[in-house]
């Protein structure tokens, strides 16, 4: 092995880490107590409830982990938005047009249409449409949680139709984010065969230079300043070939 195919790049700091994994612990606390209720007639559910102390226990720990999915998803909002507003940060999970264009891209690439796949930056067409629908989807729970956990105060307000409607959002809603999680970003984060066994980004923080060239070849350019030809973002990062497109490799902060 090389030295270029041993360079490293930081892609994100550790803050991020520590989000994405505390994100990752509540979200799957949630799929537990949530979907064990919401199939209570099932064994699988009824010795999930039985393990956790009995369906009070299990709905204590669910009402505990909205509000720390709540507490996250505030603070990710205030955290994002303050630092576009006054920190300059780049806005990078903005959807744009290009990013349906790189969707098309990809899709004549993989058929054969195109030499070389989209030349994506910091986070491309598909980590976006997952982005957002974390967020809208977390923010769609939060709100039916709460109307489910406060019906009468809800009521007050609005009329009573809200609360099955509450109940059909949440818990569709959250069977919608369970499948979207196990089918798309375990695929992309395990068995995808670019990071197979496992993607270690989020354990480490950085990514390969060859992988960064293939995947985000914009942000690559950006960063180092140097201009790459469409033909090098084909070679994955298993290729055995080499691609040299800087002489020293930084390992600049993450700023998104």
């Amino acid at each position: 092995m090389n030295n270029t195919s041993q360079e490293y790049i930081r892609r994100f700091g550790s803050f991020r880490i520590v989000e994405h994994w505390l994100n990752a612990v509540t979200f799957a606390l949630l799929v537990v107590t949530g979907l064990s209720q919401k199939f209570h007639t099932y064994e699988l559910s009824q010795w999930i409830i039985g393990v956790l102390g009995g369906i009070d226990t299990t709905r204590l720990i669910h009402r505990y982990s909205g509000i720390m999915l709540t507490v996250m998803t505030v603070q990710h909002v205030l955290v994002a938005s303050f630092g576009v507003l006054f920190l300059k940060w780049q806005p990078s999970m903005i959807i744009q047009l290009k990013d349906f264009r790189d969707a098309i891209d990809n899709i004549r690439y993989y058929l054969g249409l195109s030499e070389h796949p989209a030349r994506c930056d910091r986070f491309d067409y598909k980590q976006k449409f997952e982005y957002w629908g974390v967020v809208v989807g977390g923010m769609l729970m939060i709100a039916s949680g709460l109307a489910l956990w406060f019906p009468i105060l809800v009521t007050r307000y609005l009329p009573g139709e809200v609360i099955p409607v509450a109940k059909a959002l949440h818990t569709n809603e959250a069977l919608l984010a369970f499948l979207v999680i196990i089918i798309w970003h375990i695929y992309n984060a395990i068995f995808s065969p670019e990071v197979l066994p496992v993607d270690t980004v989020i354990f480490t923080g950085k990514i390969s230079k060859k992988r960064m060239i293939h995947e985000h070849p914009l942000e690559f350019e950006r960063m180092f300043g140097v201009s790459l030809p469409p033909e090098e973002s084909r070679h994955t990062p298993a290729d055995t070939e080499t691609v040299e497109a800087a002489q020293t490799v930084k390992n600049p902060s993450s700023t998104a």
